[in-house]
């Protein structure tokens, strides 16, 4: 694909215009960071420092050299100020969390601290750049008070949260609405929106405690992998729907604003919907190889039916998804197939092709 017809994605928006993203080493902050390049956006990311790692990191795999990579602590608020004004984005990506419910759990002040004072850090530091024209909170599905409901969850159920990392979640929803409020509701303020998306999978993730890397890491290492609650269902999608959500949000801030605030559900379509064991039968029918046992110890909460409605998005952004289930679990084997015996990176490839699928689909953020 040309690189004028990939710049011309989501109205040419980003094509040449700085974008900063928080997060950017991430699994979903990688992907993000290759795609916003593609389009001739000018990047900044914004990260921890990387711990030793005994397994590969996806930003160090796809070596972005075009992306300003910065180094901080999002609770370091002086830091982060100097970081956003000498940059002068004009949109703003806010993935920078503690995104693990496991890990919420064993370390919750620090859980807290992130995702609450280091999103209130950022916003103040977009109330003090008056480049800024539109920002995304990344938030999860898990910010809903869970009540186990066989329907999907909409943009107005209540939020809330039974563990630390769900919970702070929450809690985020509700501080970027107070400061949309109170800050940025001004003529000329930033135009703020917050994103709810499902399970994402893909290839790169290689987090830890997370259903796919905890089995790709186990047939990299030569060890098993128990799996924890098997028939927990989940909205489960490809990354790149949940970034195209992103982005397509963030083109209509700058193109319409106000009329686009708010929080948003990005999910998948009904058959996204399903167990975790289903997803894994469906894993191994693309890579055999692959092998599992099921952990019966009770452990932390974790709710066990979740779901979104994405009606909202669907009628007034006019996104839709684009890979369904079976299509994103095969994408999803085929990058770590191809790492793991070729030590191929194909996530490029990966993301012409999704392209090339959503102008087939009539996507409207490819439409010129």
């Amino acid at each position: 694909m040309e690189n004028l017809e990939v710049a011309s994605l989501f109205g040419g928006q980003y094509n040449g215009i700085p974008v900063l993203i928080t997060g950017h080493t991430g699994f979903k902050g990688s992907w993000l960071a290759l795609w916003l390049q593609s389009m001739g956006a000018i990047v900044k990311g914004i990260s921890l420092p990387e711990d030793d790692h005994q397994h590969p990191v996806h930003w160090q795999q796809l070596g972005l050299e075009l992306v300003v990579d910065s180094r901080l602590d999002i609770r370091n608020a002086d830091a982060l100020k100097t970081a956003v004004l000498d940059f002068s984005p004009q949109v703003v990506f806010h993935l920078a969390a503690q995104s693990l419910v496991r890990r919420g759990y064993a370390d919750p002040i620090a859980n807290w601290s992130t995702n609450v004072m280091g999103c209130a850090h950022l916003l103040e530091a977009c109330r003090s750049c008056p480049s800024i024209k539109a920002i995304v909170i990344v938030t999860t599905d898990k910010c809903y008070e869970n009540r186990e409901w066989v329907w999907g969850y909409r943009e107005t159920d209540s939020l809330g949260g039974y563990d630390p990392y769900s919970a702070s979640k929450a809690a985020v929803e509700i501080l970027v609405n107070s400061y949309r409020r109170s800050f940025f509701s001004h003529q000329g303020a930033p135009m703020i929106a917050t994103a709810r998306a499902g399970n994402v999978i893909g290839g790169g993730d290689w987090s830890e405690d997370r259903l796919i890397p905890d089995i790709i890491k186990s047939q990299l290492d030569g060890v098993g992998v128990k799996i924890r609650s098997p028939h927990a269902t989940r909205p489960w999608q490809h990354v790149l729907e949940s970034l195209s959500g992103y982005l397509l949000l963030g083109q209509k801030l700058l193109e319409k604003g106000i009329d686009y605030e708010g929080a948003w559900n990005f999910g998948p379509g009904n058959e996204g919907n399903c167990q975790v064991v289903e997803l894994l039968l469906q894993l191994k029918e693309t890579w055999t190889e692959l092998d599992w046992s099921i952990d019966e110890k009770s452990g932390p909460h974790e709710a066990t039916l979740l779901q979104l409605d994405c009606a909202k998005a669907h009628q007034y952004l006019g996104w839709q998804p684009v890979w369904g289930l079976q299509e994103s679990i095969q994408q999803t084997a085929k990058w770590y197939k191809s790492w793991c015996e070729e030590g191929s990176v194909i996530t490029g490839l990966q993301l012409k092709d999704y392209i090339a699928a959503a102008n087939l689909s009539g996507a409207v953020w490819c439409r010129q």
